[in-house]
C-alpha cells in the first residue's frame, strides 16, 4: 500500500551494536570497533568492554545485513559497509577529540579503507586478521558459485579455545562475498595511502584468513609507525580466543603510547 515500508529485520539477541562513554581525559580518545564478515558486534564485546574499563569511549556498529538473517546480507553492498562505517567514526570524532579504528577480519579491511581514504582523519589502525584476499581453492570458483547457489559452507566460530562460540551466520551468503571481493580488490590497490600508524595481530593458524594478508598489508601500507604481534594460541576470532587478553592490553599500552600524555591520564614531567 502507498508509504508502506518493508518491515525492518529483526536483530538475533546478542548481535546489537554497542557503545561505551568514556571517562575523563581518556575518554576523549575513541575506539571504533568493526566486526567481520557474517559476524556481529559480540566477537567485539569483550575488546570493547576492556577498552572501556580503561576510559576510552568506544562504538561498535551493527554493519548492514549482518545479525538477522544470512539472506539480509545478499542484499547488501560495500558500499554499505564502508558508508556504515564512516558514519560511526563521523559520529564519535564529533565527542572525540582523536579515533583509532580496530577491525577483525573483514572489519580490518574496513578499518583500513577508511584510513586509506581519510588519512588525515584516522588516529590509529587496531587490526586483527585482516583479510586483502584469499587463495582458496572455493574461493577461485565464487562467481561460478554465487550463481548457481546464494549459500556456501559457512566460515564462522574459527576459534580454537573450547566452549566458545562467535554469533554470526549459520550460512555464507555468497553474493555478498562478491562483494567483499570487490572491497578487497579497492583496498589493496591503495594500501600506499595508509600513513597512520598500525598494529596488527594474527594468529599464525587460521582457517580463514591466510597470515599473509598481514603480511602483504604490512609490507603495503606508507605508515612509518607499524607493529606485528603475531598470535600463537588462537584461530580466526582471535578476539574471543585464548589470545584475547594480550590483544586487550597491548592495545590499550598501543593506544597510550600514540595519545597525548593528558589522554591517557598522565601528568607530562
Amino acid at each position: 500500500m502507498p508509504g508502506s515500508t518493508a518491515p525492518t529485520p529483526e536483530v538475533m539477541p546478542g548481535a546489537e551494536p554497542f557503545a561505551f562513554d568514556g571517562r575523563g581525559e581518556t575518554g576523549r580518545t575513541g575506539v571504533l570497533l568493526v566486526h567481520g564478515f557474517t559476524g556481529t558486534p559480540m566477537s567485539m564485546r569483550p575488546w570493547g568492554e576492556h577498552l572501556a574499563a580503561e576510559g576510552f569511549t568506544v562504538r561498535c556498529p551493527l554493519l548492514p545485513g549482518h545479525g538477522t538473517r544470512w539472506e539480509d546480507c545478499n542484499t547488501s553492498t560495500h558500499g554499505q559497509w564502508t558508508a556504515a562505517v564512516e558514519a560511526a567514526f563521523d559520529e564519535l570524532s564529533a565527542t572525540c577529540d582523536r579515533v583509532f579504528v580496530a577491525g577483525l577480519s573483514m572489519g580490518g579491511t574496513l578499518a583500513t579503507r577508511l584510513a586509506e581514504v581519510r588519512p588525515g582523519d584516522v588516529a590509529g589502525l587496531l587490526l586483527v586478521n585482516p583479510a586483502l584476499f584469499t587463495r582458496r581453492l572455493d574461493a577461485k570458483l565464487l562467481p561460478l558459485i554465487a550463481r548457481l547457489t546464494p549459500s556456501w559452507a559457512p566460515i564462522a566460530s574459527d576459534i580454537k579455545k573450547p566452549g566458545v562460540t562467535e554469533l554470526a551466520y549459520p550460512k555464507l551468503p555468497t553474493r555478498a562475498m562478491m562483494q567483499l571481493r570487490r572491497l578487497w580488490a579497492l583496498t589493496r590497490a591503495d594500501l600506499q595511502r595508509v600513513t597512520a600508524p598500525v598494529i596488527v595481530f594474527h594468529s599464525i593458524e587460521d582457517h580463514v584468513v591466510e597470515p599473509v594478508n598481514s603480511e602483504v598489508l604490512l609490507a603495503s601500507v606508507a605508515s612509518a609507525d607499524t607493529t606485528e604481534i603475531v598470535l600463537g594460541d588462537s584461530y580466526h576470532v582471535a578476539t574471543l580466543d585464548n589470545d584475547a587478553p594480550l590483544i586487550h592490553e597491548r592495545s590499550v599500552a598501543w593506544i597510550r603510547e600514540r595519545t597525548p600524555a593528558a589522554a591517557s591520564g598522565t601528568t607530562a614531567p
